[in-house]
């Protein structure tokens, strides 16, 4: 068995696809309209045929609320595993992405926790 997608709520769709492709460096795979809504789906520019990330709306009450007390209470909606999580960091505070925990090691991981300005803390992390 594979994870073939995995699901992140956003605020706004549109702000998502342009941070995550423009910050962050994902591919867009799909962009299909639905609705008042798209099927956006994201890949790592490393394996496109990999992991598809979908930004989901978060227009149900119900995954609005996940969304703001998960982000509330400090808790990360997801991980990205990057090779160097220093040099991210200081490649991400260069395009003014704001971060809640610094590079930190936690055993045999580094971390570092930021926010994606559309509702949610992604931690990225570097196995050492």
């Amino acid at each position: 068995m594979n994870i073939l997608v995995t699901s992140l709520f956003v605020e706004d769709q549109d702000k998502a696809l342009k941070f995550y492709t423009e910050t962050l460096g994902f591919i867009e795979k799909n962009d299909i309209p639905m609705g008042e809504f798209r099927w956006i789906t994201l890949v790592s520019p490393d394996n496109q045929q990999g992991t598809e990330l979908v930004l989901e709306p978060n227009n149900h009450p119900a995954a609005k609320e996940y969304q703001q007390k998960i982000f509330a209470d400090g808790i990360p909606a997801t991980m990205f595993g990057v090779e160097d999580v220093q040099k991210e960091y200081e490649r991400l505070l260069d395009q003014g992405v704001n971060f809640t925990i610094e590079p930190t090691e936690m055993g045999n991981v580094k971390i570092a926790v930021l926010d994606d300005t559309c509702g949610n803390l992604i931690q990225i992390a570097q196995m050492l």
